[in-house]
């Protein structure tokens, strides 16, 4: 998809079923420490800017 990210916000009980067949989706989470597979913690994204 010409170098895009799809990202799913959401809080702790957020799951990636709303977008299972696409390989570049991730799921942001808050309340998580570290990164899970393709789960990123809420935090991170403030110290990537």
């Amino acid at each position: 998809m010409n170098g895009k990210y799809i990202f799913e916000i959401g809080g702790r009980g957020q799951v990636q079923k709303q977008i299972p067949a696409l390989n570049i989706a991730e799921v942001v989470k808050d309340n998580l420490e570290t990164p899970l597979g393709k789960t990123l913690p809420l935090w991170m994204f403030g110290w990537l800017y």
